[in-house]
């Protein structure tokens, strides 16, 4: 990433991750950097929900600066749907994909996803194609990664190991606590059935704590996927460094993104 961009110097503490595919830059971004006032201070990168437009443009203006890159947005619904890009999505007068999934094979598109305790997903395959997906517990049990692996193949002409994905920060095992519903969305009976959720107790009738970045392991893992990091941060627990709705409620939302480098 060039961080010195425009004059804009990158925050240390985004997340950058490191990728055996030449070729191939990722970022995820943190509360840090930008102009917006609390509560979505300082680098809150949604319109909509109460922050300043003019900060939210400017702090996309500083994100683009620093990517290097062109920044594709997607209109995300807690599905499973992946899109295909193309340059022409770059435009600003481009349709919003309704999607939680992008994948490009064109240099200098950037796949993005904006989340504020969903699990953001990263995905490079064989360096000659690049995927980002929203996985929120409800298209995580839809099978938006499944999708977004079989569609980033696709584009890479490539097979499942030649596939490197990476898992962000979200909310922890020790913080996302969820009722029957989610349990049933993963066809888990009295959470006897996945060590990725643990009962509550007494205390809590009715509640577990759910891995939500377990769970997107086991997925990718049995659609094939072997070649996986993740960051194992709680957004949750790092008020100072995330935007978190559970934590807070109005608040900010984050962007991961990848791009394949234009040369």
């Amino acid at each position: 990433m060039n961080g010195e961009t425009s004059g804009f110097k990158a925050p240390l503490d985004w997340l950058r991750p490191g990728w055996a595919h030449r070729g191939v830059d990722a970022v995820m971004t943190t509360r840090h950097g930008g102009v917006s006032k609390p509560p979505f201070d300082s680098f809150n990168l949604r319109a909509g929900i109460g922050d300043d437009l003019a900060a939210v443009a400017r702090n996309e203006q500083l994100l683009r600066a620093s990517m290097a890159a062109r920044p594709v947005w997607l209109e995300q619904v807690h599905g499973a749907r992946v899109v295909r890009l193309q340059a022409s999505d770059a435009d600003p007068a481009a349709i919003v994909h309704r999607a939680d999934a992008s994948v490009s094979n064109t240099p200098g598109l950037a796949c993005m996803v904006q989340v504020a305790d969903c699990l953001p997903v990263l995905f490079s395959a064989a360096g000659r194609a690049v995927a980002a997906a929203h996985a929120g517990w409800r298209g995580l049990a839809a099978g938006v990664l499944e999708a977004t692996l079989a569609n980033v193949c696709d584009a890479a002409d490539c097979g499942v190991n030649e596939v490197e994905a990476w898992l962000g920060a979200c909310i922890g095992p020790g913080q996302f606590e969820v009722g029957p519903d989610v349990l049933d969305a993963f066809d888990v009976r009295g959470a006897t059935g996945s060590s990725r959720f643990v009962e509550r107790g007494p205390a809590h009738p009715g509640k577990w704590l759910a891995d939500l970045a377990g769970l997107a392991e086991d997925r990718l893992r049995a659609a094939g996927a072997s070649r996986i990091q993740a960051v194992k941060l709680c957004t949750v627990d790092h008020p100072s460094r995330f935007f978190s709705y559970r934590r807070d409620g109005v608040t900010g939302r984050m962007a991961a993104g990848i791009w394949l480098v234009e040369r």
